[in-house]
């Protein structure tokens, strides 16, 4: 076979059970590496609240440079009560956050699917999520969690006032909803924008820019616009009317946690922050499980490390075009719930349950 060009993969396991699930990662990026004849180069470095405490800082200039070095940031998690009472600007989230800003990874996308096997796992009736498969494409780096003026000012009577702006640009605006728009078309050809335009001229200069965008370039789907909170709702209610939803930063946080319990376990689900495409193609993103660090479960081994491993196909598949080889790791994670193995947050009766290592190395086996 032809080796191809040796591409940069960093990992950033950070705090909790993040250094876990990335090393399950990393035994399958190796598993890539001498079984398929691809060269991923990789690279390992400290971030979050391990690095506040080895540096004082949640992200040192020599990892973020390696960060803009890289082709695929492949994260665990960051954070942790133990980081609580520290300053605000050091604290493990600010990497993330900085991270996502300076790398300009402007696309979060959240699947949500429930896999056969794990149906019974979800809160709902068996009915309302068997089948389910939405995407959700949240705006990441405007909004309200970087708008100025922002902070914490006193004012008259002894008391304080918070300021967050919440405010977004034309620009901004159409780079996501076009990110979405593709989407649908390899999907169910169906995009739903989510904002408060009723309340808020943000929500709508959203619903006017995204609607201006699909006449002009995306005629062929299904747009349709729906407020943030009926959305809220309408998951609940009937979720598989949905495909891809396109929202805002704010709004985008809060659904697309609400979609990942619909299918039952944090711990099955992946995401993807992208950045804008260069000259050549090439774009930046970042990939990490949903689940946060869960520190109480740390250094258990009962982490489950599917989310992780399905964020590095999510990865192979948009950074990497290795259509095939993402399609085979998520047919090895499908197989092995097949065979019933389980770590402890998706275990039922009559499954087997299994350690994070062992359910890693059970995925490996099948790509076999």
């Amino acid at each position: 076979m032809i080796k191809v060009r040796k591409r940069k993969i960093l990992l950033l396991p950070g705090d909790g059970i993040g250094p876990e699930v990335i090393n399950e990662v990393k035994k399958i990026i190796n598993w890539f590496n001498d079984n398929k004849s691809l060269d991923f180069g990789i690279d390992e470095a400290l971030v979050g609240g391990c690095s506040y405490d080895k540096h004082g800082t949640p992200i040192t200039d020599e990892v973020f440079y390696k960060a803009l070095e890289s082709e695929v940031i492949m994260l665990g998690a960051v954070g942790g009560p133990k980081w609580d009472n520290i300053e605000f600007s050091k604290k493990p989230e600010r990497a993330l956050l900085k991270l996502r800003k300076e790398l300009k990874l402007f696309a979060n996308l959240r699947p949500a699917i429930c896999f056969e096997q794990l149906v019974d796992a979800s809160t709902l009736k068996p009915e309302i999520v068997s089948g389910l498969d939405i995407m959700i494409v949240r705006e990441l780096t405007g909004g309200i969690y970087f708008g100025e003026p922002r902070g914490i000012k006193p004012i008259d009577n002894g008391e304080r006032k918070g300021i967050n702006t919440h405010t977004y640009t034309t620009s901004e605006i159409t780079r996501v909803a076009r990110i979405a728009f593709d989407l649908a078309k390899k999907r169910s050809n169906k995009v739903t924008s989510c904002e408060k335009s009723n309340v808020m001229e943000a929500g709508q200069l959203w619903k006017e820019e995204v609607q201006e965008l699909h006449d002009k370039e995306y005629k062929d789907v299904e747009l349709s616009h729906m407020l943030a909170d009926n959305c809220a709702m309408q998951l609940l209610r009937n979720p598989k009317q949905f495909d891809v939803i396109v929202t805002d930063n704010l709004f985008g946080d809060m659904l697309s946690d609400q979609a990942s319990m619909l299918t039952g376990s944090l711990g099955l689900l992946p995401s993807a922050s992208l950045g804008a495409k260069n000259k050549d193609g090439e774009m930046r993103a970042m990939y990490e499980p949903i689940h946060g660090s869960a520190p109480d479960i740390a250094g258990k081994e009962i982490a489950n490390p599917i989310a992780s491993i399905l964020s590095f196909a999510m990865a192979l598949r948009y950074s990497l075009d290795l259509d095939n080889e993402a399609d085979n790791l998520e047919k090895a994670v499908q197989g092995v719930l097949n065979d019933g193995l389980r770590t402890k947050d998706i275990l039922s009766e009559g499954m087997k349950e299994t350690s994070t290592s062992a359910m890693g190395d059970a995925i490996i086996s099948k790509l076999q």
